[in-house]
């Protein structure tokens, strides 16, 4: 999928208030590990390198933050919100099975009633996704402008699975699958797409996006509202060969090269799992915008709030190219490139 005439209007992101340290949940999950035979100290951060994570307070729904962002994200846009065609909500996170969290955003966005205005679920890969939709409406010429949102709230899942832990009878076998869960974090974030003829001559460009799959491995990593199972080891091993293979047809589609990109901003899991999607691309792990450390693995929020940050930190120049990128439970992997 290539475009000619999309561009970034405007991107927000919005930080969760609450840290939650990764040797706070350790301490409350002393009884467990120790049933486990594992470390009671230092255990997460060893395997990810997430110090901490953010969340939202109790009962916050996913579409709360997600409006906060898209509000700040059209705020710096300059695009009035009668304007706005499409809304297009990619959260994992649901406040309800029904209505759509898009539904919910666009009421508090106050966004018109010819606004179109859906959800679009894939795992990690969602906000992607969502660009991908937007920006093919606007080059057919269906919409001038839209809007993708993006809000996650982790508080819940990880509160239910060191309850579930720490039962004296959870089997200590399964107790694996379930650390990955102890990484989610919270966050939102909000990108507005327009037509690029409409827009400020330097406004960033979406060039493309390129998408592999491997639903064969999509037992690799499921979940719902209060818990997920993970096979971290084959996840991440699978994912590899995926990422290698996609970045392969960016190669042929994009034009990408190991040294033609000036910045990654990557769904983010852990430091291992950046660290073997670095090597196997043969891509320059400083190149990479890393939020892991301290958000955690935020879903499909990860890639533009890495973006967000990015921008606002004055890390991209004019003339730069941005590579955007994830691989998500299905499994399914993603690339897309933002020349600035």
């Amino acid at each position: 999928m290539k475009f000619e005439n999309v561009a970034v209007a405007g991107l927000a992101e919005m930080r969760a208030p609450r840290a939650i340290s990764s040797g706070a949940i350790e301490a409350r999950l002393e009884p467990a590990l120790k049933r486990a035979g594992l470390p009671t100290r230092g255990l997460i951060y060893q395997l990810t390198g997430i110090a901490e994570r953010r969340v939202w307070p109790e009962g916050v729904m996913a579409s709360v933050p997600a409006a906060m962002a898209g509000r700040r994200a059209l705020e710096r846009s300059g695009v009035a919100r009668e304007k706005i065609g499409v809304l297009i909500s990619t959260s994992v996170c649901r406040d309800f099975v029904e209505p759509s969290v898009a539904s919910m955003v666009h009421r508090s966005l106050e966004l018109s009633s010819h606004c179109l205005n859906f959800d679009v679920g894939n795992a990690c890969l969602g906000f992607l996704n969502g660009i991908q939709v937007v920006g093919d409406m606007i080059e057919r010429g269906s919409i001038e402008y839209g809007m993708v949102v993006n809000g996650e709230s982790s508080l819940e899942v990880i509160e239910a699975t060191i309850a579930r832990l720490n039962q004296p009878d959870f089997p200590v076998e399964k107790m694996r699958d379930q650390l990955a869960t102890l990484t989610l974090g919270s966050g939102a974030a909000a990108m507005v797409l327009g037509r690029r003829d409409l827009l400020a001559a330097n406004a960033p460009r979406v060039v493309g996006a390129v998408t592999e799959s491997a639903s064969e491995h999509n037992e690799l990593c499921r979940g719902q509202r209060d818990w997920m199972e993970t096979d971290a080891a084959m996840l991440l091993l699978r994912g590899v060969e995926l990422g290698q293979k996609t970045f392969a047809r960016a190669a042929d589609e994009l034009g990408w090269s190991p040294g033609g990109l000036d910045l990654v901003c990557a769904h983010q899991v852990s430091a291992v799992h950046m660290t073997r999607v670095a090597e196997a691309l043969e891509l320059d792990r400083e190149r990479f915008l890393k939020i892991y450390h301290d958000h955690g693995n935020v879903g499909p929020a990860s890639i533009p709030i890495a973006l967000a940050k990015a921008v606002d930190q004055g890390r991209v120049q004019p003339g730069e190219r941005v590579g955007l990128m994830g691989i998500g439970s299905g499994l399914n992997c993603s690339m897309m490139e933002i020349a600035f």
